[in-house]
């Protein structure tokens, strides 16, 4: 009965510490005086938002991975979909503030001649336009995919390898001048959003909250999934394709699904992720970007959603002391990290910490467990 509640233990744990930070972390930031211990810099603000954002990634493909056994090396591709059509938004923003003041193109379209926007970004002035573009473009993209690849049944690694070839390719077209997507330099020099200034502390503070929201609306609608009738028969596809098939249930429309859900929540991410660090480039779909978030995933736990979030927020936290300390090391920190939760800890940290808590009641069952002979009387 237990794994049937919407949330367990650690669930309300996390999304109590989510709840709390996103309304203490803006108000140490806005009300409190800077020579205070408790202020948080506006710099920490952001990268703590960006680290959420990772965590919402991360959250994603668990969903895929975790629980329905998809090793997808490709969910950069969708993150930075989601990206695009944030940075779209923000840059239609500009207006004549840009470098060659012109109201009606982006800077990097008048330096390319460009007589006029292209019909992709038609509609990107509207901010409900380019929130639904970041949930649809990633969505449809991951409809098309699996509705492609579900159907063939490639699994396995051939699906792994497929995944990664989609994002490489999409990288391949986005550096490209003519896609009108701001090629090797991307989208930047963002201005307002809704208004606001993209840099000005308050919006900085609001976008940390709404991550943190996001972070915990994705987790209980990923939450509510797995724990449904739905995600019991996405877990027996996990455990078991083939007999799941022989049963009756259409194992490719299970798939698809879980796979488009997972897409848009790395949109959201991405969209999220783009106003708070200012840029987006092609470098966000690049097959390393997809890789690393499996590492956070098998580091935090895969299959409970919590740590997969965790070893997002983790790693990333790592990473930045390691790039600041020790440059040089920090692939290979990362590297051996991999191997050490690969081999001692394949639960990650999540299920370490599980198995630890579930040790003292599986003593305590085996020693009040009646003996052979004991039974036998």
């Amino acid at each position: 009965m237990g794994d049937a509640k919407l949330l367990d233990f650690k669930g309300l744990v996390f999304v109590a510490v989510l709840a709390a930070a996103a309304a203490i972390v803006p108000a140490l930031t806005l009300f409190t005086p800077t020579a205070s211990p408790l202020h948080v810099p506006p710099y920490l603000v952001a990268l703590f938002g960006k680290y959420l954002c990772f965590a919402l990634l991360a959250l994603a493909l668990d969903l895929v991975w975790g629980y329905c056994g998809i090793l997808s090396l490709g969910h950069g591709a969708f993150f930075a979909l989601g990206g695009y059509a944030m940075g779209m938004y923000l840059m239609r923003q500009i207006g004549s503030r840009g470098v060659y003041a012109n109201p009606d193109l982006p800077d990097f379209m008048v330096f390319l001649n460009w007589k006029a926007v292209p019909f992709t970004w038609w509609g990107f002035s509207s901010f409900p336009y380019a929130l639904a573009m970041a949930l649809l473009v990633p969505g449809a993209l991951a409809f098309a995919f699996g509705w492609l690849a579900f159907r063939s049944r490639v699994t396995g690694v051939y699906l792994s390898i497929i995944t990664q070839a989609m994002t490489y390719a999409l990288q391949l077209a986005f550096f490209r001048n003519d896609m009108g997507f701001g090629g090797n330099n991307g989208l930047t020099d963002f201005k307002d959003i809704l208004g606001f200034n993209v840099q000005s502390d308050a919006t900085r503070a609001a976008l940390f909250s709404l991550s943190a929201i996001a972070l915990i609306g994705a987790y209980l609608a990923a939450r509510a999934m797995t724990v449904s009738k739905f995600g019991k028969v996405v877990i027996a596809i996990r455990d078991a394709e083939s007999r799941a098939r022989f049963i009756g249930y259409r194992v490719e429309n299970y798939k698809i699904a879980v796979f488009v859900v997972s897409a848009v929540m790395a949109g959201v991410a991405g969209a999220l992720y783009v106003p708070q660090v200012g840029i987006i480039n092609p470098g966000e779909f690049a097959p390393a970007n997809s890789i690393e978030a499996v590492i956070w995933v098998s580091v935090g736990g895969r299959g409970t959603l919590v740590g997969a979030a965790l070893g997002a927020i983790l790693v990333n936290f790592a990473k930045t002391w390691f790039t600041g300390a020790l440059p040089e090391f920090w692939l290979f920190a990362l590297g051996l990290l991999f191997i050490v939760v690969t081999i001692f800890m394949p639960r990650g940290l999540l299920g370490l910490f599980d198995s630890r808590r579930a040790a003292p009641a599986k003593a305590a069952a085996l020693k009040s467990a009646p003996t052979a002979g004991e039974a036998a009387q």
